[in-house]
């Protein structure tokens, strides 16, 4: 399945509440739910009878949508949570917050995550010292990701760095905002985690 590449907007209107796909624009007056209410479409406003199986549907697409995963690699994310002990749909979750480009995102250093996964691809980051350019790697306990020495004088990031001394971290994770690097202090627990999704809608997709 190819990567949506239309107005993000549309997304969050779909589901009827905000994804922040579109980074800074999602606090302001611009965004597209602030402006417009109701689903896109010529039906949008009109009433909406929606099956168990369309709810189910509709939260693992919501999902996929605010970590930007395409359905192959969120299939798998799943098989890898069920296979973990503990809750399946809080496993999901930890691993999706745990990836690259979601640490990234949440560290500052990017303004949605979409941005994050191109940062990241471009080869801007070093995890644990080493290069890396794969938005979907895990990260685990103590792992550290920083911006590349040689990236570190771009206009971009100089930008950034006067920036994330205001940034709220979630708690699993540190930030060094001078040396441009963040660690994984521990992997995040459901409680964590603010997406405002219902996980075992998803399970009960896939549990079919």
């Amino acid at each position: 399945m190819a990567r949506y590449t239309g107005p993000v907007c549309r997304i969050c209107r779909h589901h009827g509440i905000k994804l922040f796909l579109k980074g800074q624009r999602c606090y302001g007056p611009k965004c597209g739910i602030e402006r417009r209410k109701y689903p896109p479409g010529a039906h949008g406003q009109g009433r909406r009878k929606v099956s168990e199986f369309g709810l189910q549907l509709a939260e693992k697409q919501k999902l996929r949508s605010v970590y930007g995963v395409l359905e192959r690699q969120f299939r798998k994310h799943f098989e890898e949570a069920d296979r973990r002990p503990g809750m399946t749909g809080a496993n999901l979750l930890c691993i999706l917050e745990s990836r690259m480009d979601n640490v990234v995102y949440r560290l500052g250093f990017a303004a949605s995550r979409n941005q994050a996964r191109e940062l990241v691809r471009h080869g801007h980051f070093d995890l644990n010292g080493r290069k890396t350019n794969i938005p979907s790697a895990l990260l685990g306990d103590g792992d550290l990701v920083g911006v590349r020495a040689s990236s570190r004088g771009n206009e971009y990031f100089s930008a950034v760095k006067g920036d994330l001394t205001e940034k709220t971290l979630p708690r699993w994770l540190a930030l060094d905002p001078e040396n441009l690097t963040g660690r994984l202090t521990r992997v995040p627990a459901r409680d964590d985690i603010d997406t405002a999704v219902n996980e075992q809608l998803v399970v009960e997709y896939y549990s079919r």
